[in-house]
């Protein structure tokens, strides 16, 4: 097939060359997960973060982040501008991040009750420890908002407020294939076969709920866009990140199929974890759960029910016009879903005074102004 070009086009191809070379052999910044931070706890594969702070605390009560065990935390912090983080940051929010490593040969044997009554209960603990609060603010991710919910129902006392985003809890749902697929799997025969699920594995998974989209569509608009340096610097951010996939805990990922997918327990309040019940109803605290209209990965279906099954009476659901991804990365979701958040939270934590008094009073109120800074765990 030969294709003709008349002079304006062939001009126009020209220069689109010309900008693509100019940009794709030129610097480009594509540094992810920038802001800064210091890891205050490690145990085994996973770490605590510490993002340090840009402004004064205006929260006496922390808030964890605990993302999924599939890809990485850095999601939230993908890009300058676009930073879930830095926006909690900037409103005065003493801000932690679980990062769950790179599973190894060892960890196939970890269990959901390792994850939850395990690291979480122990790096909640510290923080608690470090802040000397009796509670934090829990917010989960996708994978790991499910986690947040089973900690919040087998230690309510702990938990503040909890936010779920883009979370599964009501596994019985056709509205999306990953759930229809699931549903009918030889997880067994998985996870004995590969000990931890590979993320690699995992990514031709999700790629495969949607490949027009997620395959031809993005790399035909690369190709259209080379010559843009934002659009390029930002397509790289989110190639790295979607690659940078560890693996799955084998038995994690055995119960996480079999209970939730399969049998739908979590919904139910019928999930056990470490020999206890995971019953919604207790449940108690203050709960805002986010998700997404066009999410392939999380239909609305899968994360709107919660909210009827927990036993607060101040809860919240939000349904945001995005996907999986754009509620933390889209130019609009950054308009409404962290300062939304914050919102939330002043409206339910009690604000560090920031006047002066005297004496005693002036003392302890400065002491618990640094107290959330303090770079030196304990």
């Amino acid at each position: 097939m030969v294709i003709h070009l008349n002079k304006e086009e062939a001009e126009n191809a020209q220069e689109r060359i010309r900008k693509a070379h100019d940009v794709l052999l030129g610097p480009l910044d594509t540094a992810i997960g920038s802001t800064a931070y210091e890891v205050v706890y490690e145990e085994d594969r996973v770490k605590l973060k510490h993002y340090t702070p840009v402004t004064e605390i205006q929260f006496k009560t922390p808030l964890l982040v605990v993302y999924a065990l599939i890809n990485r935390e850095t999601m939230l912090d993908l890009q300058p501008g676009r930073s879930v983080v830095q926006t909690l940051l900037k409103a005065g929010i003493d801000l932690y991040m679980v990062d769950w490593g790179y599973p190894g040969f060892k960890d196939k044997f970890l269990t959901i009750d390792d994850h939850v009554n395990g690291y979480m209960d122990r790096m909640i603990d510290f923080i608690r420890k470090r802040h000397h609060v009796p509670q934090i603010n829990l917010m989960g991710i996708c994978m790991g908002g499910t986690f947040c919910v089973m900690y919040s129902a087998l230690h309510p006392e702990k938990v503040k407020n909890l936010i779920t985003t883009v979370s599964p809890t009501n596994f019985d749902t056709d509205q999306g294939l990953l759930h229809v697929w699931f549903r009918d799997i030889d997880v067994d025969r998985v996870v004995d076969t590969f000990g931890n699920v590979p993320g690699d594995l995992m990514n031709c998974v999700f790629l495969l709920l949607n490949p027009a989209r997620l395959v031809i569509d993005k790399y035909v608009g690369f190709y259209e866009n080379m010559g843009n340096r934002p659009f390029v610097e930002n397509f790289i951010r989110m190639e790295k990140w979607i690659f940078d996939s560890p693996d799955v805990p084998g038995e994690t990922f055995r119960q996480f199929v079999k209970d939730c997918y399969q049998k739908n327990l979590l919904i139910q309040s019928k999930m056990e974890l470490g020999g206890r019940l995971v019953d919604l109803k207790k449940i108690s605290m203050p709960l805002l759960n986010f998700y997404a209209e066009f999410d392939h990965l999380v239909p609305p279906e899968a994360c709107n029910r919660i909210s009827q099954e927990v036993g607060s009476q101040d809860k919240q659901d939000i349904c945001l016009d995005t996907g999986h991804i754009g509620i933390y990365v889209s130019s609009k979701s950054q308009e409404e879903f962290a300062p939304k958040i914050v919102r939330w939270l002043k409206e339910r934590d009690t604000p560090i005074k920031t006047e002066r008094v005297p004496g005693k009073r002036r003392a302890e109120n400065k002491a618990d102004q640094t107290s959330g800074v303090n770079p030196n765990p304990g």
